[in-house]
């Protein structure tokens, strides 16, 4: 049985962090939202495949997050055994802010062999994680993964202007919360990437939308606020996104067989 094409894209959701994360998966499906299931720790992995499976809308992606760093290095190697399982990663990266600063070495030391095994492998897409650090996942990414099959995605990229220029020159794309978009010093950084490098994303639970905490239900309206920013059509910014996230899984699609290969999955 094929499943229609989605019509939104949540690039970024902690899918198994809602307490009714059965119920969020339900939604992406009904409301056909692809869904890139980022996890934090390797060890989450098997447990979020084992939620997504039978969803055609929702996809896990292999995660180490730089803030758990320092208490879950240890599981680098299994994200190494696991890598193979899966085209997406996510959510990895460099957080230099002060509370995590203090293993901002040991980041940056598996961050670059993360991205050396990706780069390996090829035909991977990442969701990476650059909070006060754009400069070094940027030189990160220059030095460490440099397979053209592989497509970075900074997820709410806080950086400046010239950051997003260099990110673009090297390929980036990248995904934008509501949060970002009411936030207007945002604006104009937003306004200066291009349309088809940009993905929406919700980055729930941890994005509050309302009084509430975002679901990937909410793309409709973060669609809605980033046109407002573009100054474009919401229906023309939809199909744009759903466009690029298409163009950015064309890439050696053939790497990708026999794996998690698509956020439009077919069953």
């Amino acid at each position: 049985m094929s499943h229609a094409s989605p019509s939104w894209v949540d690039f970024h959701c902690h899918l198994d962090l809602y307490q009714d994360h059965l119920g969020v998966i339900r939604e992406c499906d009904a409301r056909r939202i692809a869904t890139l299931a980022v996890t934090t720790t390797p060890k989450a992995f098997a447990r979020n495949v084992d939620f997504a499976l039978g969803s055609p809308y929702v996809t896990v992606g292999l995660g180490l997050h730089p803030q758990l760093v320092a208490e879950r290095s240890d599981e680098l190697p299994l994200f190494e055994r696991l890598l193979e399982c899966t085209d997406y990663v996510g959510e990895v990266g460099l957080d230099a802010s002060p509370r995590f600063y203090a293993s901002f070495q040991q980041q940056r030391r598996l961050f670059d062999r993360i991205l050396r095994a990706c780069s390996e492998q090829g035909g991977k897409i990442l969701s990476i994680h650059s909070v006060r650090s754009v400069a070094w996942v940027l030189g990160s990414l220059e030095e460490n993964l440099k397979n053209p099959t592989c497509i970075p995605v900074l997820h709410w990229f806080t950086g400046t202007k010239s950051e997003a220029h260099r990110a673009i020159e090297q390929g980036c794309y990248f995904s934008v919360n509501a949060e970002m978009m009411r936030n207007a010093k945002t604006h104009a950084l937003i306004r200066f990437i291009p349309e088809d490098r940009l993905l929406t994303e919700s980055d729930g639970p941890f994005v509050q939308f309302g009084e509430r905490p975002a679901r990937p239900s909410d793309m409709p309206e973060t669609v809605g606020l980033l046109a407002a920013i573009k100054n474009t059509d919401s229906a023309h910014l939809a199909e744009q996104v759903l466009k690029t996230l298409r163009a950015i899984q064309s890439i050696e699609p053939a790497v990708r067989e026999g794996k998690q290969r698509s956020l439009f999955k077919q069953p």
